[in-house]
């Protein structure tokens, strides 16, 4: 633990592509540890694989997290007392440890080419740099002290790979899978230091925790393997006392539960694996989000926390508030959580049903006006009105256009066939008659105009069901929609008596 015994954790993405929702997972569950200790939460960016770094990755990455509603304590750009926060800033200080390692005997220079290790592994298919062939290859302990010291000083490139001990087992004890074991030996002689004088994710990870102080690092289980090389770092670098509280989180599983959840399985199921839309600035492909495809941040964060956690009762419905407050890591589960996507649409639906209409507005708007719809002269309560009569129809927000564009905007189509075939003189008789009846009704309100309406059939000897249908095809086009009478009031008397007129020969053709 940290000196302070603070709880501090960190999301550490790298800035190359797009943030896979597996990625929001960890940082969320970084997110609701820190808050539910109140503790800080702080976003680091590793940046140490110049050659993978994608401009605009870093600024996605921070939209991503406003967007979710997790909001940083320290970052690139709101720095703390533990700067700087992206690796790339910190190079200097990684060379003196892995030197250190070198000077202490867990580490060695290695001057091998990359032609040379290609070479090697198409003698070997499963070639591995390990305790059991290091001596072979071009190395500080298979050269010997003289020839390493006159290779440094010609400045001849190399890596700092750790020396992985030959016989020994490690140990740890992790949040979710209890006691964890790896023998050494399957182990292979990781690069720490590469030839450019960046660290590799392993050294660097090990040295940013310590120098940030993180208490517990919330990580994906595809990590585990490199557990051992990280355990024996803190060992080695003296600070193993210091180390953080590890937890290995379930994986995302495909939705057949048959491996890991990939942008690839989204494209070819249909449903995005990204938090927002991104755009690889080297093909120009776009990936469509979760965000752009009418998730609520809400719905997002809370399908996210059910992947894998539940808090022992049937509640599936939480706010941020609610999770912060419930979180725990004995209830997030060792086994992979399968996506469903069709589970995340009903979160959607949900969140939509009980989310204000104030937070909804704007994004309408938006709708409307993708849609070529003048918004100005439309006031806000009547908008309003209309998302209380359609929002349980709604699976995202952008489904307000299909289930309500009628409102603003008389049918260009109806949908008659269905009704063509029984039409007659009667019911064209039926449907003038109603509408000079209806400029004369005194209050226009649902419950009246059904009442009022009813009556006019029960006399005229007709069917109900001949004459519903017919009436709200007449004023939203099709056989769609919330309650008819609703619809009628929200759209007014005067609307409703042209609506009728405009249909009816449509009926008749």
């Amino acid at each position: 633990m940290s000196s302070q015994n603070k709880v501090r954790v960190r999301f550490a993405p790298s800035p190359t592509g797009g943030l896979h929702l597996g990625g929001v997972r960890t940082a969320l569950f970084n997110y609701l540890f820190a808050k539910h200790h109140n503790g800080d939460f702080i976003l680091r960016i590793e940046d140490t694989d110049q050659t993978r770094f994608v401009p605009g990755a870093e600024e996605y990455i921070k939209e991503c997290l406003t967007w979710c509603g997790l909001t940083p304590d320290e970052s690139p750009w709101n720095e703390g007392a533990f700067g700087p926060y992206r690796q790339s800033e910190r190079k200097p200080s990684y060379r003196q440890f892995a030197e250190e390692l070198v000077k202490n005997g867990n580490a060695y220079y290695a001057f091998d080419t990359a032609e040379e290790l290609d070479e090697q592994r198409k003698l070997q298919p499963n070639f591995r740099y390990a305790h059991d062939n290091r001596m072979d290859l071009r190395n500080s302990l298979s050269l010997g002290e003289e020839e390493t010291q006159r290779l440094l000083a010609a400045g001849t490139p190399h890596t700092i790979r750790i020396k992985m001990p030959e016989d020994e087992v490690v140990s740890f004890d992790d949040m979710i899978r209890g006691r964890v074991s790896f023998e050494t030996k399957l182990v292979d002689d990781k690069v720490l230091l590469k030839a450019d004088g960046m660290p590799t994710y392993h050294l660097a990870v090990v040295v940013d925790d310590k120098a940030m102080e993180i208490s517990h690092v919330f990580r994906g289980e595809e990590w585990l393997p490199s557990a051992p090389v990280h355990l024996l770092l803190w060992e080695y670098l003296g600070w193993k006392n210091e180390m953080p509280q590890w937890a290995h989180m379930p994986l995302i599983l495909k939705p057949d539960g048959k491996g890991k959840l990939s942008k690839r399985d989204g494209d070819r199921l249909g449903f995005p694996v990204y938090a927002m839309n991104w755009t690889d600035p080297k093909t120009g492909e776009l990936t469509v989000g979760y965000r752009e495809r009418g998730f609520l941040p809400e719905s997002f964060i809370n399908l996210l926390a059910m992947l894998g956690w539940n808090d022992g009762t049937e509640q599936e419905i939480f706010t941020m508030e609610e999770l912060i407050n419930k979180f725990s890591v004995e209830r997030i589960s060792k086994a992979g959580a399968k996506f469903d996507f069709e589970k995340a649409k009903w979160f959607n639906q949900e969140w939509i049903k009980i989310t204000d209409n104030s937070e909804l507005l704007p994004q309408v708007k938006a709708i409307m006006a993708k849609h070529e719809l003048n918004t100005d002269g439309i006031d806000d309560n009547f908008i309003n009105s209309i998302l209380d009569l359609v929002k349980e129809r709604l699976t995202y927000v952008e489904d307000f256009w299909e289930q309500a564009s009628f409102f603003f905007q008389k049918p260009a189509q109806y949908d008659v066939d269905a009704v063509k075939p029984k039409w007659n003189t009667d019911k064209t008789a039926f449907f003038k008659q109603i509408a000079t009846d209806f400029a004369e009704q005194p209050i226009w309100e649902a419950a009246s105009l059904e009442s009022f309406f009813k009556g006019k059939i029960a006399d005229s000897g007709m069917k109900i069901g001949e004459l519903m249908m017919p009436f709200r095809i007449m004023l939203v086009g099709g056989k769609f929609g919330p309650d008819v009478f609703k619809i009628a009031e929200l759209l007014g008397k005067k609307e409703v008596i042209a609506r009728i007129a405009s249909a009816l020969p449509h009926f008749e053709a």
